[in-house]
């Protein structure tokens, strides 16, 4: 059994390992972040550190929308760093057992940031794996833009 944080996207639902999740916060302003990748916002001051944020929207291919104060921020920790990824909402903490979750290794092979598909009576949830979340090139354009700009 393994704990997952639910994510809303219009109708898109993933879901994020807990022990990833460090908090859910209301969304606020996002301060431009120059030169980063096209996934990041921008960044945010969580407790004294400045974390990118993350556009989950464009990462799942989704229609873009701009951030309003419905939406929270899910701060979690990827192998590299600390990101702020914007939800519409999450929808709470469920757990999952094994044979409700097919490995996406099984459903197309190559998927980059996707570890399984939790099949339930109301619909799927695709299983996000945070470490291979951004790819080596992101992470090296959020490193140089942050430290261009001193948010580092």
């Amino acid at each position: 059994m393994a704990n997952y944080a639910v994510c809303c996207f219009d109708h898109l639902r993933v879901a994020l390992g807990l022990s990833f999740v460090e908090r859910v916060v209301r969304a606020v302003d996002v301060a431009p972040l120059p030169d980063g990748p096209d996934i990041v916002l921008g960044v945010v001051n969580v407790e004294g550190r400045i974390v990118p944020v993350v556009n989950m929207r464009k990462r799942f291919r989704l229609p873009e929308r701009a951030i309003s104060v419905r939406d929270h921020f899910v701060i979690a920790r990827t192998c590299q760093r600390s990101v702020a990824l914007v939800t519409d909402a999450v929808s709470g903490i469920f757990e999952y057992a094994e044979p409700d979750i097919v490995v996406a290794e099984t459903i197309l092979p190559g998927l980059e940031y996707i570890d399984g598909v939790a099949k339930l009576s109301d619909g799927l949830i695709l299983i996000h794996n945070l470490d291979r979340f951004l790819s080596l090139e992101e992470a090296a354009s959020i490193d140089s833009a942050m430290a261009t700009s001193g948010a580092a």
